[in-house]
């Protein structure tokens, strides 16, 4: 549908809707008003408004520096705001409305304030910069993780691209995943998902791809998770690639092992790479292993075969010519033909062992003294862990990192529900990042936590010891710590669509879903009555969320235009980490199904935690 031209002001006018090609239906658009909370704030904190030298009337008075400064500290609790800062603020919201660059008065009329609070970048309702303490272990954060990120679509017919990279990084993404393969004369490296229909690109330029973004969004440490099925001439050809293309950027202990993992802040503009050991990844294709590799599916060195029921739904979509495996006896030749220097070059690049667990999920959780490592577990083998030994996936996130992806039967790339692997500890969570789904708003919506550097810090209580070595128990019943009340309205859809998007024959008729997805206790669900034929819904309602564990609360919010005939329209979605939402009036902006920010559209909300 056509875009009708966009415009910072909300003048009077009108639109003409067609019933039939016959009957004209008019409909006045009248200016958005700010709400009675805004302007009994102006009212307060203005001079000459009611709250100042004089009485007057609600709409009258301006809005000092002075005052706007007492309006932040003492309404929005935003500590340390200066006068010079509070002036600043003024001067480009008159500059954005007035295009004036000299300034004949130095406050806010009650317009100017309102329009000062839905500019989401001067009154954002979180922080938007790094606050949280970045010197701690590297488990001790919640790490952006990407699972397959080279591939453009689904998982078995999609291209391989380079792109995905890029576009995952760009967003914030910090955990890179790359699955080599040898190329079709066995002399280079592709990387694809391998054993499907899915179209090779060469490693080299998924590496030239990470060292040119790596850091075009974050300057925190970026980690590529290689799942690699090469010979060892292969694997030190890859060591010679990543030494030569990242340089410096490439990190790597002088130890085998690290007894703790540095921190992100140790880290700043550098690479490093995990994966299992060489030795590990040839003893790891076993006979049994082996035979799981003759299915239809793609396994790798730690993503291993899905559970047989997966494997059947598979085998019914694909059929392969034959694939040659190599016996176990080949593949010690091949281990033996290979240079002994070869395999220390690729072993030594490896900053975080990964493994996959060999025997029982219980043994693996076994917290080793002297060593860190990375283990690996499908979201399957997650729930049935937390089902029965959740306190040991605690203890064991409390040193190591844990990395849940999905199980293979998700084909066409969508992704799991994220809360029970952040409720655990568990710090990389691999998400199909190139589709869209509430999940991946989810994922979102928890990485725009610390000024969306893509480390989050974990609840302190994940990192606690009792006395009895006792940890965290995410079954256990917790009391309320806050409530959150949350209430709104909504100005932009005007400026992004055009007239007829979501009606044909009347304005939209706009409602808001809220969500709470957090431990189970706190989940919750509300919805706000439908605003019929306005293009500025205020709905004027109050919500509130009682939270037991409000450090791992998400607030999601969905915007939808009701349909008597069909499906709702989407008219917008976000998804906030509770923890980090600012009290006060806050201007929240919406983004469309794929996560992109839309131009405009944003809500008025007021944030209020008892």
């Amino acid at each position: 549908m056509g875009k009708e031209k966009k415009t910072e002001s909300h003048s009077n006018g009108s639109y003409n809707y067609k019933m039939f090609k016959c009957f004209n239906r008019k409909f006045k658009i009248n200016e958005v008003q700010p709400t009675n909370d805004v302007r009994d704030a102006f009212c307060k904190f203005s001079v000459n408004g009611g709250g100042g030298e004089s009485d007057g009337d609600r709409s009258s008075g301006v809005m000092g520096a002075e005052q706007l400064c007492s309006f932040l500290d003492d309404h929005q609790v935003h500590s340390v705001t200066t006068v010079a800062e509070a002036q600043r603020l003024i001067d480009e919201v008159i500059r954005r409305r007035h295009h004036v660059t000299r300034f004949t008065r130095h406050g806010l009329d009650l317009d100017d304030f309102f329009n000062f609070l839905f500019y989401d970048d001067l009154n954002p309702p979180i922080k938007s910069h790094v606050h949280q303490d970045m010197t701690l272990p590297l488990s001790h954060y919640f790490i952006y993780t990407g699972h397959n990120s080279y591939l453009t679509g689904n998982q078995l017919s999609s291209d391989c691209s380079e792109v995905p990279v890029i576009k995952a990084l760009q967003r914030g993404v910090r955990v890179i995943e790359l699955d080599l393969w040898p190329n079709s004369t066995g002399t280079d490296i592709n990387v694809l998902h391998g054993r499907t229909l899915t179209t090779p690109v060469p490693l080299i330029k998924c590496l030239k791809s990470i060292r040119d973004y790596a850091f075009s969004s974050s300057p925190y440490p970026v980690i590529i998770t290689l799942e690699d099925h090469l010979r060892a001439d292969l694997q030190a050809k890859v060591a010679e690639m990543a030494t030569k293309i990242f340089g410096q950027m490439l990190y790597y202990p002088e130890s085998d092992s690290l007894e703790e993992f540095p921190s992100p802040a140790s880290l700043l503009h550098r690479i490093i790479i995990s994966t299992k050991p060489p030795k590990e990844y040839l003893e790891s294709r076993n006979p049994l292993v082996k035979q799981k590799d003759n299915s239809n599916v793609s396994p790798s060195s730690e993503e291993e075969t899905p559970e047989k029921e997966e494997i059947q739904t598979l085998e019914s979509m694909l059929s392969y010519d034959d694939y040659e495996t190599k016996s176990d006896s080949d593949q010690q030749e091949e281990e033996e033909e290979a240079s002994e220097e070869q395999k220390p070059v690729y072993k030594r690049l490896i900053t975080i062992h990964a493994g996959k667990p060999k025997g029982s999920v219980k043994e693996e959780m076994k917290v080793a003294v002297d060593k860190v490592r990375r283990l690996s577990l499908s979201e399957q083998e997650l729930d049935r862990t937390c089902s029965s030994n959740s306190q040991d996936v605690v203890r064991f996130t409390q040193k190591n990192l844990l990395r849940i992806y999905p199980k293979g039967t998700r084909i066409n790339s969508s992704n799991y529900k994220p809360l029970i692997g952040w409720t655990h500890g568990a710090q990389m969570i691999a998400f199909n990042m190139q589709g869209y789904g509430k999940s991946l708003w989810l994922m979102h919506g928890m990485f725009r936590a610390n000024g969306g550097c893509g480390y989050v810090k974990k609840p302190n209580f994940l990192m606690k010891k009792g006395f009895h070595e006792e940890v965290f128990d995410p079954r256990k019943k917790l009391p309320v710590k806050e409530t959150l009340k949350a209430m709104y309205m909504g100005d932009g859809w005007r400026l992004d669509f055009s007239h007829t998007h979501f009606d044909a024959y009347s304005p939209p008729d706009f409602y808001t879903k809220m969500f709470i997805v957090g431990v189970p206790a706190d989940n919750a669900k509300r919805k706000t009555k439908i605003i019929v034929d306005n293009w500025y819904p205020i709905w004027d309602e109050e919500f509130s969320f009682p939270l037991t564990v409000p450090e791992l609360a998400l607030l999601r919010i969905e915007v939808r235009e009701y349909d008597m005939s069909e499906k709702d329209d989407f008219g917008g979605q976000t998804c906030l980490p509770v923890s980090e939402l600012r009290p006060g009036i806050r201007s929240v902006p919406l983004y469309d199904k794929k996560g992109e920010k839309m131009k405009s559209v944003r809500l008025l909300m007021r944030f209020i935690f008892e």
